[in-house]
Formats: structure tokens, C-alpha cells, sequence
């Protein structure tokens, strides 16, 4: 019984928060280490001219001679090891300190540094062809700029740009739709980049590719109808501005727990996908005629009132409702035709 608890107990996960670690300036550490070098050097230079008078049969302790050689040599094979310790930093650089498994915190700093040489420069598990593979990249042989990303502790704060793939998803109608985006991101903390998600990368590729359907499944492609109902509504290709804020939103909510900041995000493509898009190019031409028709039919409705108007007020013609109303159709036949009136010349009355 106390297994099947044990067992059932969720397992805490522990998160990482960005600190400032520790480094030494470099050009101090430097000094000290050619310092090391000469001396080691120099020992070993005294320890074999002291052998050589042994040798010579002088009056010289051999074990001296020894002590020294060993020491020498045995230094100059360690100096490597503080040597290791180098490194520098570029503007919106950092570097994560990790010693052992136990992350000691960030360098953010500019400058040349030295630090313990046992901080560890490699700080995912899976290696350069195993990223490239999950992120169908073909890594060259010599190509050594992936490499480089997965196993360096050292982290880019640069904004860097992500373009979105064009993806098939429904809208808010159900309509099927083409539509991609491209994000600006950079990384802010460096501890939950690194230790929060595996490949950080790979994780803002993953999330933007979710969060752009999720918005897009929000909102529909374009209008419905001409009611002010449907037109103050938000859609995806008249408001543009307002979907992006959207979808900027929501990649931030996404991409906070892996230390990534979003600085900006955009529509690239939008369209109709092809099965329909014939079919919604002629709904949108017949919607375009239809308000066409509507605006000169009320156009051609308020001409004719002033016409009628003006009549009557200046007393020009008398009219009884019988020739208002054959009037009223000729002026709105030749307003509202698609082609030139042919006038037809009447010699004769309306009743006969």
C-alpha cells in the first residue's frame, strides 16, 4: 500500500532562477597564469642544469636536482587546466556557470574573464546531429554552427527571427485556411532557458507553431455580412494590428516559463486554403456586386426624389401620379443600367 503511494506522488520540479555568477577579471588571472608558465619552466631549466652538475660529478645534491624536474614538469602538465578557465563575452552575451551539475549562476558582463576551468561548457544532453534531426536541419560536415549552439554554455541575448511555416488550420467558421507569422524573441533569463525546457530553440519553434492556431482558430478570415453586427467585429484580414497584439500575447504566456521574451509578432501569409479559395473568390465578387447595386439603387432612389421635388416646387410640368410613376421608371432604368440609355422619342400622349 505504502508503494502504490509512493508511486502516486507527483515528483516537484525544480526551477531555476537567473542569478549573477561569479568571475575573476581576466587580464589579472592572465598575468598569474604566464607567471605559472615561467616559473615552471624556469624550474625545470635549474633542475636539469643542477642534474647536469651531478652528472659532472660536482658537489650538488641529487635530489634537488629531482625535487626540481618533477615540480617542473609536473606543473607545466597541470597549467593547462587554469588555462581553460579564459573566456569572453560580446555585447548581449552571456555565459552560464555550471560546476558539476549545480548551476552557479551568469555572466552577463562584457569583457574578458577567468573563471574555474571545471565550469562545465556543454549544457544539453543530446548532441548536434540529434538537435539538427528534431529540427530537420541537414548539418554539414564542417558545419560547425549548430554544433556550436548545443554544446557552449555561452547563450545569444540578441533578438533573433523566427519565420513561421505556412500552416492549414480552421477559423472561427470552420473555413480552412493558409496562414503564417514571424516572431522577434530574445532570451531574458538564462537559467530557465537552459534549465526549465530542453533546447529553448526548439521549444519557441514548437510553441509559436500552437499559439498561431489557437489565434487563428479565434477569429473568422473575413466578414460574414454588411450588418454592423458582423462588420465591428475583429477578423482576421481587416484587423490586423489586433490579431497580432493577440497572438503576441499569447507567445508571451507561452514562452515565460522558458525565460523568452517576445518583442514583436506578424502576419506573413494569409489566404485561403486552395479547396476553397475559388469557391470564396466568387462569394466575395458577388458580396462586391451586391453592394455596388445597393449604393446606386439608393443613389438612383434619392435622384429621382429630388427630381420630383424640384418639379413640383418650380411648377415646370404638372404631373398626376400615373406619369410620376412612368417617370420614376424610366429615371431609374437609365440610372441603375449597366449600359447607356437609347432615348426613344414618344410624338404622341401617355393615352394614346
Amino acid at each position: 500500500m505504502n508503494n502504490h503511494t509512493e508511486l502516486d506522488t507527483p515528483v516537484a520540479v525544480h526551477k531555476e532562477t537567473e542569478r549573477t555568477g561569479k568571475a575573476s577579471n581576466g587580464w589579472i588571472a592572465l598575468g598569474f597564469t604566464l607567471l605559472g608558465w615561467v616559473v615552471f619552466l624556469a624550474t625545470i631549466i635549474a633542475g636539469g642544469i643542477l642534474q647536469s652538475q651531478v652528472d659532472a660529478g660536482q658537489p650538488v645534491s641529487p635530489v634537488l636536482s629531482t625535487t626540481l624536474l618533477v615540480i617542473g614538469i609536473a606543473g607545466l602538465c597541470l597549467m593547462p587546466i587554469p588555462t581553460a578557465g579564459f573566456f569572453t563575452l560580446q555585447p548581449n552575451e552571456a555565459r552560464v556557470l555550471v560546476l558539476f551539475g549545480e548551476y552557479r549562476g551568469t555572466i552577463k558582463r562584457t569583457g574578458f574573464y577567468w573563471a574555474n576551468p571545471f565550469y562545465s561548457r556543454r549544457l544539453q544532453g543530446e548532441n548536434a546531429e540529434e538537435l539538427a534531426a528534431a529540427q530537420n536541419i541537414s548539418l554539414k560536415k564542417n558545419d560547425k554552427s549548430v554544433a556550436s549552439s548545443v554544446v557552449k554554455s555561452k547563450i545569444s541575448l540578441r533578438a533573433r527571427t523566427l519565420n513561421g511555416p505556412k500552416l492549414k488550420v480552421n477559423d472561427k467558421n470552420g473555413n480552412p485556411i493558409e496562414i503564417a507569422d514571424v516572431i522577434v524573441w530574445h532570451v531574458v533569463d538564462t537559467a530557465k532557458a537552459v534549465f526549465d525546457v530542453d533546447h529553448y530553440e526548439q521549444f519557441v519553434s514548437t510553441q509559436s507553431e500552437t499559439a498561431l492556431r489557437h489565434v487563428a482558430s479565434l477569429y473568422a478570415y473575413d466578414h460574414s455580412s454588411d450588418s454592423d453586427e458582423h462588420t465591428s467585429e475583429i477578423t482576421l484580414r481587416s484587423n490586423i494590428a489586433e490579431v497580432s497584439e493577440a497572438l503576441k500575447k499569447e507567445l508571451a504566456e507561452r514562452l515565460e516559463p522558458a525565460g523568452i521574451a517576445i518583442d514583436d509578432a506578424r502576419l506573413t501569409h494569409l489566404a485561403y486554403a486552395p479547396e476553397i479559395a475559388q469557391v470564396m473568390l466568387r462569394r466575395q465578387q458577388a458580396e462586391a456586386i451586391i453592394a455596388a447595386r445597393t449604393k446606386i439603387v439608393q443613389g438612383a432612389v434619392s435622384m429621382v426624389d429630388m427630381a420630383l421635388k424640384e418639379l413640383d416646387r418650380d411648377g415646370i410640368v404638372d404631373l398626376d401620379e400615373e406619369r410620376k410613376a412612368t417617370m420614376v421608371s424610366n429615371l431609374m432604368v437609365v440610372l441603375c443600367g449597366d449600359n447607356d440609355a437609347q432615348p426613344v422619342i414618344n410624338t404622341g400622349t401617355l393615352y394614346s
